[in-house]
């Protein structure tokens, strides 16, 4: 029987899986995918691909599909070890200090994770050198973290600690919350996603739909810095049309409810949505029954933006699970899950009519 989105959802967040390395994350699908009997490949990038060709030749007026969504989550990188064993990290992906606060992390060496507290100094103190002082006069700055693991550079050094490595969340952070219709938890991006990649292609193998149209699925790898593994795929699967499964940020300049209607983005900091998607989706949202909510997002950007920014696909959607407190500890409703699984097959289901002329 197939897991719930909220299982799925918990399952996956409690997986440490860093840009460029989420070996962690690619395993526990490859497991699930084998539950449901369909077969996956693995690309040089890292990159899980799932591939529904039909028999023969597919139809040349039916566009080639690929729905991604990224195993990958925003964390740090260890940038040096000074002598007292104070170590200096930076942002891998959009994370901000304020935003992860003082707790527990894990740096990924080969030997294992090695706990430490991300760390910024005490408040109880007027001078200049201290974090809290120029935290009350500006911005709070990777420059001035720090990790206190009680070892100094020279164990650091036994332990592998070196620059490059990546530093994440600790597992004792990675608890999802369940209150009323809501759940909340760290990495929802894109972790959400992946449940409903999940969902949809267990829906996909009922589907006549795979029998006339060429779809790929992928779970795609370092998206939070670049986009790099989506692009990487589209290169090597030329494709019409990229689908990217995200989250849907509010924000001032694109507020709507917590609910469980997608977010549609017309268009990001990378690229717009074809006119002609967003009538497709229309259609499809009056259809099922869903309300969605279209995002102009002015800052951000997804999979099919990234790569349609660089002339890789024709036609970048991007669908969101709409989120208070994005990069943060990001709040979703229980049901949007779902919702999103059903616009998805409704458009793939729409594309093949319409290139059919069904």
């Amino acid at each position: 029987m197939m897991k719930s989105s909220t299982e799925l959802i918990k399952q996956l967040i409690a997986l440490q899986g860093p840009p460029g390395e989420e070996k962690a994350v690619r395993e526990w699908l490859k497991i699930e995918l084998d539950g449901l009997l369909i077969e996956h490949t693995t690309d040089s990038k890292g990159n899980l691909i799932v591939e529904h060709s039909p028999e023969g030749d597919r139809a040349e007026n039916i566009p080639r599909i690929v729905v991604t969504a990224h195993m990958d989550e925003i964390a740090l990188m260890v940038t040096r070890i000074e002598d007292d064993g104070k170590i200096r990290v930076q942002a891998s992906g959009g994370s901000y200090p304020w935003k992860w606060g003082e707790g527990p992390v894990d740096i990924l060496t080969r030997k294992g994770p090695l706990t430490g507290i991300l760390s910024f100094g005490s408040i109880h103190t007027d001078s200049e050198a201290s974090v809290a002082e120029q935290a009350r006069k500006g911005p709070l700055l990777w420059k001035q973290a720090y990790i206190f693991t009680g070892k100094n550079a020279f164990e650091l050094e036994n332990e592998g600690v070196r620059p490059g490595l990546r530093c994440v969340l600790s597992r004792s952070r990675r608890i999802v919350t369940e209150f009323g219709e809501f759940i909340a938890s760290f990495f929802i991006d894109d972790r959400a996603d992946l449940a409903v990649w999940l969902l949809a292609l267990n829906e996909l193998k009922k589907s006549p739909i795979t029998q006339s149209s060429s779809i790929l699925f992928a779970a795609t790898s370092s998206e939070e810095v670049g986009g790099e593994g989506a692009q990487l795929l589209l290169r090597e699967h030329p494709s019409d049309i990229c689908i990217a499964l995200e989250i849907g940020p509010r924000t001032p300049d694109a507020y709507f409810p917590i609910d469980a209607g997608p977010t549609i983005w017309v268009r990001d900091g990378y690229a717009a949505m074809e006119a002609l998607d967003g009538e497709i989706l229309e259609d499809c949202c009056r259809e099922i029954g869903i309300s969605p909510h279209w995002q102009y997002l002015s800052r951000g950007g997804s999979d099919a933006s990234c790569a349609a920014a660089i002339g890789l696909v024709a036609r970048p959607i991007t669908l969101g699970l709409p989120v208070e407190n994005s990069h943060g500890y990001e709040i979703m409703h229980k049901n949007a899950p779902e919702a999103m699984v059903r616009l998805l097959m409704a458009y793939i289901k729409k594309n093949v009519e319409n290139s059919s002329g069904g």
